[in-house]
């Protein structure tokens, strides 16, 4: 047997050894680490410590230029919608109220240079990246015809990716591979790969797991209900979301759960946020 130290170990192999013993400390870390308890809403685990692999300001400032260039190509097609755009003022509106309750899941969402912005699309698609920019497309709010609730229930379920920071923890699953690959190539003489370690990656096309979708889910509802916007709108999107899709899922539904489950696992975890929900109705008179 070839150990560590063997001059004749393959260097492919050794690359491979130091990346699982890197995973493995970071991991052991995390689960080392004391975590303070929620004593209301709804419960999820803790992110994966993998995600510290990644630099978070660096990760941001990848995901606002690619925000800053989505952008630029809509308003160049005349599809960005202006400032006083009656679609644009709602969802802002929204979104200022459930970003207010951000800070409670990450307290680096305090700092975040928040946008929200609408792109006249018919797709069915919105999304929160790194840092607090969101976009809606036009088709999710008109195909849908969804309620200031259901609005908040999309804008929490978004915002919830960012906050537990998943694309992060994603990026550094898929960049901890590349990284393999890239130096292993190096090692072997070919320099074409040298530049294959491309921090943040095609973010706007990421795809989250199932238990990503779960948590934001989750963490969306409780949101939305801190909020003052009724949670158990997230039944009725997704039953909408059910009849929009006709047999083929929209894009925005492309790696979640089957719509029938989440709508279970949504009714389920309606008790732990209704308090919260009628407790921020009260306080604002409403």
């Amino acid at each position: 047997m070839l150990y560590w130290g063997d001059p004749r170990y393959h260097p492919v192999r050794r690359i491979r050894h130091a990346l699982l013993l890197l995973a493995l400390a970071v991991l052991a870390a995390g689960a080392a680490a004391q975590s303070a308890g929620r004593a209301e809403g709804v419960e999820v685990g803790k992110p994966s410590e993998l995600r510290r692999l990644v630099p978070a300001d660096r990760l941001e400032q990848a995901a606002t230029q690619q925000y800053t260039a989505l952008l630029r190509q809509a308003a160049a097609k005349g599809a960005l919608a202006p400032d006083d755009h009656p679609q644009l003022v709602r969802l802002r509106a929204i979104g200022k109220r459930v970003i207010a309750q951000a800070a409670r899941f990450n307290p680096q969402a305090a700092k975040w240079k928040w946008e929200i912005n609408l792109i006249g699309s018919n797709q069915i698609n919105a999304f929160c990246m790194p840092g607090g920019k969101i976009a809606f497309f036009t088709g999710i709010l008109d195909r849908l015809k969804l309620t200031d609730d259901e609005v908040a229930a999309i804008m929490g379920h978004e915002v919830a990716h960012a906050l537990l920071e998943h694309a992060r923890e994603r990026v550094a699953k898929s960049e901890l591979t590349r990284l393999g690959v890239t130096i292993a190539a190096i090692l072997a003489g070919d320099a074409r790969y040298a530049d294959a370690f491309n921090l943040g990656g095609a973010l706007l096309s990421l795809k989250f797991s199932r238990d990503d979708e779960t948590e934001a889910d989750l963490v969306g509802l409780e949101l939305a209900a801190r909020a003052g916007f009724d949670p158990r709108a997230g039944v009725t999107l997704w039953q909408k979301m059910g009849a929009a899709s006709k047999g083929a899922p929209p894009q925005w539904l492309s790696t979640h759960p089957a719509g029938s489950n989440r709508i279970k696992e949504i009714e389920r975890q309606l008790p732990a946020v209704m308090p919260l929900y009628e407790r921020s109705r009260a306080a604002a008179g409403r």
